[in-house]
C-alpha cells in the first residue's frame, strides 16, 4: 500500500470515486458544506495504482477535523494508516486535536474511532435533519435499519 497526498494531478480521481462510492462529492455536516474533491487529504493506493482508500480534512487554528475517510477493503488496515497519515500532519501544524464527525447509525466508524483513541465528545441531535434541507438525498435509515437523526462528534487530543 502507498499513501500520497491529494494534488491537482490526481484530484479528478478523487471526484471521481466520490461520485461512484457516495453519488456527490459533497458532504453537509453541522461544521459546514463541503466539496470533498477540493479538500486537502490522502489516497491509499494498492500494487497495482488502485484507490482502496481516501481521506479528506480541513485544519482550522489548532484543530483538524476530518470531513470523510473511506476504505474500499475493510479490515486490511487502510483507514488506520490513513489516519495516522493525516494525525502526523496534524501534530506538524500544530493542532492539539482532530475531530470527526459521523452519524449516530454508523456503528462501525464509533467503533474504528474509539479503538484509535478517540473518545465522544458531543452528540448533535437533530442534526441531520438540518442537512436533508441542504441535501434532501441523506436517507432516512441508516446502518442495520437505525433511523439517521444525529451527529456524535468523537475527539482525540494530540498532545
Amino acid at each position: 500500500m502507498n499513501i500520497t497526498a491529494i494534488t491537482e494531478t490526481n484530484r479528478e480521481n478523487v471526484r471521481s470515486f466520490f461520485q461512484s462510492h457516495w453519488g456527490s462529492t459533497e458532504m453537509v455536516l453541522s461544521t459546514g458544506i463541503y466539496d470533498c474533491s477540493a479538500l486537502d487529504g490522502c489516497i491509499a493506493w494498492n500494487k497495482e495504482g488502485e484507490m482502496i482508500g481516501l481521506i479528506t480534512y480541513i485544519l482550522r487554528d489548532t484543530e483538524c477535523e476530518i470531513i470523510s475517510l473511506d476504505s474500499v477493503d475493510e479490515g486490511k488496515g487502510v483507514g488506520t494508516r490513513l489516519l495516522h497519515t493525516v494525525e502526523q500532519t496534524a501534530k506538524q501544524v500544530p493542532c492539539n486535536q482532530v475531530k470527526i464527525i459521523t452519524t449516530n447509525d454508523n456503528v462501525l466508524a464509533l467503533k474504528f474511532y474509539q479503538k484509535r483513541g478517540y473518545y465522544l465528545s458531543e452528540l448533535l441531535v437533530d442534526a441531520v435533519k438540518k442537512a436533508r434541507k441542504i441535501k434532501p438525498e441523506i436517507p432516512l435509515l441508516g446502518n442495520h435499519g437505525i433511523p439517521i437523526r444525529d451527529e456524535v462528534v468523537l475527539v482525540k487530543t494530540l498532545r
